[in-house]
């Protein structure tokens, strides 16, 4: 294809945009952690309820508008392949954060009791969407019946989140490696006000940023002639995660290891409401129905790394294989085995 061609120039505009829209996620996802690391200082919520819910829900936004507008627009399946590739890549990211906490595993440094209840969320929600292709094709007003429970299990999964961080039925072992969350001086934070301010503020630029993404990457998809799993899963997944990545490397050097942990496991829970949210966007019929079997193939995927995290989360390694945890090494093999199926396949 020669450069000068109208179908390069569309393919090379479509990656600029491509590139800009990943980079300002990359910055708002960067400038996000601190406040919401000093949110859940100053309103006392927490540092696991405040990554599940406030870290988890905004640096995801950048992926729920593309898959949401995806869907939208009839791509069901850059929808989900976005949404299921976004959790498996935050997955991997969080095994990166480990890489960076040389002092303990980071599983056994923020071991925490509402952590592992996301993790179970998680899990819970990832088996209704393997569950729903299985079920009859059937819609109310456009929606399958798996939309509505996967929305009504988030939300009461959420509260016994909280309802385990507020009155635990039992605690972890506490060690000399375990970090345990302890707010900070909140006089030296700004006003609660400019803190609500700005993290809002962010939110509406990763959901912009977002919104821009998903025509960028159908061009792409297009052009290069790439199937939109391939650009879903590689392409604007691991773009609208980088925020994961980079928020739990900077919770991880500010000391915030709880909110490191559950910024990445709340934020895939939350991601796979991007499947349900998509489902109601969606105007053919159940998005479910419409998955090809890479998208199942990665939620699959995506099960089997969370099961390993939640192995880690109890087992508490210290010390695993180069200073990493021995789950940690395992969830990347997984991750990097299922991108070479995926190119290969």
């Amino acid at each position: 294809m020669e450069l000068s061609s109208p179908e390069s120039w569309t393919l090379l505009q479509g990656s600029l945009v491509f590139c800009v829209c990943a980079a300002i996620i990359a910055l708002a996802g960067t400038r996000i952690t601190r406040i919401v690391d000093q949110l859940a200082d100053r309103t006392g919520i927490g540092e696991a309820a405040a990554g599940a819910v406030l870290l988890g829900a905004s640096t995801s936004l950048g992926g729920s508008v593309l898959s949401v507008t995806a869907a939208w627009h009839g791509n069901a399946e850059l929808a989900v392949s976005n949404a299921l590739g976004g959790i498996a890549v935050q997955t991997f990211f969080l095994a990166v954060a480990d890489m960076v906490y040389r002092r303990a595993n980071l599983e056994h440094a923020a071991a925490s009791v509402p952590n592992m209840m996301q993790n179970g969320l998680l899990i819970c929600l990832l088996a209704l969407i393997l569950f729903a292709p299985h079920l009859p094709d059937v819609t109310f007003f456009g929606v399958h019946p798996v939309t509505p429970a996967l929305l009504g299990a988030y939300i009461f999964g959420i509260y016994l989140v909280r309802d385990a961080s507020e009155s635990p039925m039992w605690r972890p072992s506490i060690t000399r490696e375990t970090w345990e969350d302890e707010p900070d001086d909140v006089t030296a934070m700004p006003p609660l006000l400019r803190l609500w301010t700005e993290f809002l503020a962010l939110m509406l630029v990763l959901g912009i940023a977002g919104w821009m993404l998903e025509p960028a990457a159908t061009v792409i998809a297009d052009r290069a002639n790439l199937s939109q799993t391939i650009v879903g899963v590689m392409l604007t997944a691991i773009s609208t995660s980088i925020p994961e990545l980079v928020t739990s490397i900077a919770a991880v050097r500010r000391g915030a290891l709880t909110l490191a942990v559950s910024g990445i496991i709340g934020g895939n829970a939350f991601d796979t409401l991007f499947t349900a949210a998509s489902d109601i966007a969606y105007r053919d019929g159940s998005i479910y129905h419409a998955m090809p079997e890479d998208s199942v193939f990665w939620a699959a995927l995506t099960l089997l790394m969370s099961g390993v995290l939640m192995m880690g989360l109890i087992r508490r390694e210290r010390h695993g294989i180069g200073q990493i945890g021995t789950e940690s090494v395992v969830i990347m093999v997984l991750y990097l085995l299922g991108v070479v199926l995926l190119l290969t396949g």
